[in-house]
């Protein structure tokens, strides 16, 4: 059981936390759950962060696919189990096999079928780790993404350690057996 209200309905909500909750059930398809029900305690912060995710999720220059691997990289090496649950399915979707998915959950290094999704792998790896990209790798991203594209990349990495931060905080869990950890 989480550790705070999880705000997931407008019900009995005024002023800026129902606008803010307006905005976040308007921009995510399956309204407002997850870190967003728990950021809405705090309606200012709730406001700047979905401002943020808006962006890294739906609107930056990185291809939703490795978005998608990048938020899974990101839920395993932190341990959210809630942001895996609600990023596998659409991960899936994308081309992100199920044999790359189950290797990323049980810790294990993944067998890509293309040297871009290895790529961006290893640079969010790498990042989560509080290592420096090395020319080379830094090089062939940078031929891949374009430097505005890297920000982009790197920005998501930080929204998505911040989720993970406030969901394992406040113990957000998804539902039983949807997790494969």
């Amino acid at each position: 059981m989480a550790r705070i209200t999880l705000v997931t309905s407008k019900e009995g909500l005024e002023g800026r936390q129902l606008e803010v909750f307006n905005s976040i059930a308007g921009s995510r398809p399956n309204g407002v759950r997850g870190p967003h029900a728990v950021l809405l305690n705090n309606p200012d912060l709730a406001g700047t962060v979905e401002a943020l995710g808006r962006y890294v999720r739906f609107e930056c220059s990185v291809p939703q696919r490795w978005r998608e691997l990048a938020i899974l990289a990101i839920s395993v090496h932190w341990k959210t189990r809630y942001e895996w649950y609600a990023h596998s399915a659409i991960a899936l979707s994308l081309g992100i096999s199920d044999h790359v998915q189950r290797a990323l959950a049980a810790g294990a290094e993944p067998e890509f079928e293309n040297e871009d999704d290895a790529l961006v792998f290893f640079y969010v790896k790498q990042t989560l780790q509080g290592q420096d990209l090395e020319p080379d790798p830094f090089a062939k991203l940078q031929a891949l993404l374009t430097p505005n594209g890297i920000l982009d990349l790197a920005a998501l990495v930080g929204y998505y350690t911040m989720l993970a931060f406030i969901l394992n905080t406040f113990q957000v869990e998804p539902p039983v057996g949807t997790v494969p950890w």
